[in-house]
């Protein structure tokens, strides 16, 4: 399992993971598989500039076979068949694809459930989470799971199907890099939740519980790994074997500039205008699609369709960043777009290292891009043709404004094509397992249940009797819509947990109020510092956010998207300010007043208008009494008068 990083060294990474069995190995996703299991892997160094972060997720070739840690699992495919009836579970992507490297989304584990961020990725087949028992596990955006204090939890026993720890007690799962990152633990069974938009109630499934992990991985913002490929392990596998949901399942990554997007586990209707291409489960445990023509600006490259099927053809991964062409393909697809963009002005890329293709000229405005950039489309089998807007091949250039560079790359010496995230942002995907076969529908992924009018649910909103909630558990009732009664919030406060010494964060204060406004979307005048103290080696804040303007209330949409924020640790900082945790956070009403504050104002301008009313009235007196003395006043004429000397002419 490979993380972000800001920068791979330029040597060759040999990636090599082990689940369950050592035999099976365990490749990663952002290369292509060798057939040969014990064949070496390379896995090249990701192109481009030098803020750019690059996922690299692993992909687990499934030997699908029962095992008895799965009490009544079937790995055949294709049992329960599809059921428009059949629930599904909707939930929600957080971060962005360029700036975090991944996607992550809620998952809550437990009775009483404990929510994680993972990662979502297609070429995982294993859930984990960093364990309360873990001896070296990092700091990471939520609290370790603790068994202990799940009512529901239990140990994957052992038994002749899996690795088992030194005492034969309980399955063990590992994985190990040579980067020097490695995940490993013990597998456990509990109940998952995914959050108050889902149809699907909480369900039982298998998941490992992390107790070692180095590298990236110990470094990482977020908590673990949701895997959604194909094997035993895989939550998408499980749930289909349970016979909860269809197999299938759908991603939807936000735009340039946007991030966060959809998940659905299960399937459902699909738009009429969906795109559909064959993808074959056998050929590899990637997913694959039959990639036949490039054109750009409506023109086809002069390709021969078996370039995109060499070696392990075309394979979508949501693990990897960028997109990755063979070596004649992508110098075609190069030659082709700067062919298209002579009123343009090539540019050196962001970093030095690396000859990235970048142009300047095109202007900021992501809805404008297809002015100066041409449209790119992928051809499928049968004639099927997906259209890619500039935001699927571009990122934007770090160091020069209104500069993009390709995100498109070639693939070494490597035959295989491989289709990373940035190709898909805006467009939903959904992985139909069961007819084997893999839509495309481009979309706004932030609008996606109003677009495909599905209704769905807001964030979850916490109980007015309950202003304080330390964790965000899933809800097994339907979804709230509205804070009950006549419930108004007036104050959110929460406390915040940075790994900084107090020392050394007191002078970026300021600077990390304004980064929490704009996270939670309010002004920085409306964060608001309440305590600031020292906590060994770290430090805890309480901050307070307020209404905006002279208003005492938030507006129940602003609140819930505040408190959703909060709940559901979404409030992501740069890695200057170290790895936090949210601690506590409370909503409470506008503070009661008294007849003196709500009247306060017309009282004083009262008091004001009398003042300057008696001021003037008193000047006024004083003035006339002055003119009556002036006239009244008189000398007698043996009064003496002193000398006036003469002014002069």
């Amino acid at each position: 399992m490979a993380r972000p990083t800001s920068r791979f060294p330029a040597t060759v990474l040999i990636l090599f993971s082990f689940l369950l069995n050592p035999s099976v190995v365990l490749l990663a996703s952002s290369a292509p598989r060798v057939s040969d299991e014990s064949a070496t892997l390379i896995l090249r160094p990701p192109p481009g500039g030098g803020n750019r972060h690059t996922m690299f997720l692993p992909l687990f070739l499934s030997p699908h076979r029962n095992s008895s840690a799965f009490a009544g699992v079937n790995s055949r495919r294709h049992l329960h068949g599809s059921d428009p009836l059949r629930p599904n579970a909707r939930m929600r992507l957080y971060d962005d694809l360029l700036r975090n490297g991944y996607y992550t989304t809620r998952l809550w584990i437990g009775t009483p459930p404990q929510n994680f961020a993972l990662i979502v990725d297609t070429g995982s087949t294993v859930t984990y989470v960093p364990c309360s028992t873990c001896e070296q596990c990092g700091r990471h955006q939520d609290p370790k799971f603790q068994p202990e204090s799940s009512s529901t939890y239990q140990p994957v026993k052992c038994n002749i199907d899996c690795n088992c720890d030194n005492d034969r007690v309980q399955c063990v799962y590992e994985r190990q890099y040579a980067e020097m990152s490695s995940s490993s633990g013990v597998l456990g069974e509990d109940i998952m939740s995914f959050g108050n938009e889902s149809e699907l109630v909480p369900q039982r499934a298998v998941f490992g519980c992390e107790n070692v992990e180095t590298g990236d991985l110990y470094s990482q913002h977020a908590d673990g790994i949701m895997g959604l490929g194909r094997g035993d392990l895989s939550v998408v596998d499980q749930l289909v074997d349970r016979g909860v949901i269809s197999d299938s399942f759908s991603l939807c990554y936000g735009g340039m500039d946007i991030g966060g997007g959809a998940m659905v586990l299960g399937g459902f209707s699909p738009p009429v205008d969906m795109v559909f291409t064959n993808s074959d489960p056998v050929r590899s445990p990637y997913y694959n699609i039959e990639l036949k023509e490039l054109h750009v600006a409506g023109k086809q490259l002069s390709l021969n369709a078996r370039v995109f099927d060499g070696k392990h053809g075309t394979v979508l991964d949501s693990g990897t960043t960028y997109a990755y062409l063979p070596e004649a393909a992508f110098l075609a697809f190069k030659d082709a777009i700067i062919k298209e963009l002579s009123s343009l002005k090539r540019i050196h890329g962001p970093d030095p290292n690396y000859n990235d293709i970048c142009f300047s000229g095109a202007g900021s405005d992501v809805s404008e891009l297809s002015k100066s950039f041409p449209t790119v489309d992928m051809v499928f089998g049968k004639g099927h043709k997906l259209s890619l807007s500039p935001e699927n091949y571009l990122f934007r250039h770090s160091k020069v404004h209104g500069a993009y560079c390709l995100g498109i790359f070639q693939n070494g010496k490597d035959p295989t094509t491989l289709l990373g995230g940035i190709i898909v942002r805006n467009t939903l995907v959904m992985y139909d397992r069961e007819h084997d076969k893999i839509g495309f529908w481009k979309t706004n992924c932030s609008e996606l249940w109003e677009r495909l009018h599905i209704a769905g649910a807001p964030p979850p909103i916490p109980s007015a009797s309950d202003s304080t909630n330390s964790t965000a558990p899933a809800p097994a009732g339907p979804p709230q819509h509205d804070f009950p009664g006549q419930f108004q919030v007036g104050l959110v406060t929460f406390y915040m947990s940075l790994s900084v010494k107090y020392s050394d964060l007191k002078p970026h204060m300021t600077e990390l109020a304004q980064f929490i406004a704009q996270e939670l979307d309010v002004n920085a005048s409306q964060v608001q510092l309440l305590n600031f103290t020292a906590k060994g080696n770290d430090s805890l804040i309480r901050w307070a956010i307020l209404p905006a303007g002279s208003t005492e209330y938030f507006s129940n949409a602003t609140a819930m998207g505040i408190i959703a924020r909060l709940a559901e640790h979404r409030v992501q900082l740069p890695d200057t300010f170290g790895s936090y945790q949210l601690v506590e956070w409370n909503i409470e009403p506008p503070p009661k007043q008294t007849w003196w504050q709500q009247h306060y104002m017309v009282v004083v301008v009262s008091i004001v208008v009398a003042l300057i009313l008696g001021l003037s009235a008193s000047g006024g007196w004083i003035v006339w009494r002055r003119k009556q003395q002036t006239l009244n006043s008189y000398r007698p004429v043996d009064a003496v008068i002193p000398e006036q000397e003469l002014q002069p002419l």
